[in-house]
């Protein structure tokens, strides 16, 4: 019986060692703060509207002006080509 109960208890400690790890890596995505860079986006891969369409994905040509992604903040300005774009909403 002491087995088991060994066995039992190392099992839960384990779930909870992944729970916990888990919900760190979690945390620290959430802590990334992004913005958004244009004129370095392939054709077809922009995250949102521009240049006359509103959905992701429609860029048609690669690193077109105004096309954009978001990568995390302080990466645009380390790019050849970056264009750091304004945010409307501040």
């Amino acid at each position: 019986m002491n087995l088991q109960k060994s066995i039992m208890a190392s099992t839960l400690i384990a779930l909870g060692m992944a729970a916990s790890s888990m919900a760190m890596a979690e945390d620290k995505k959430a802590e990334v703060e992004m913005e958004k860079c244009s004129g370095i986006v392939k054709a077809g891969m922009n995250d949102c509207g521009a240049n006359g369409h509103s959905c992701a994905g429609q860029a048609k040509e690669d690193n077109a002006k105004g096309e954009w992604i978001s990568v995390p903040r302080g990466t645009c300005e380390k790019i050849t080509g970056g264009v750091l774009v304004e945010d409307k909403k501040s």
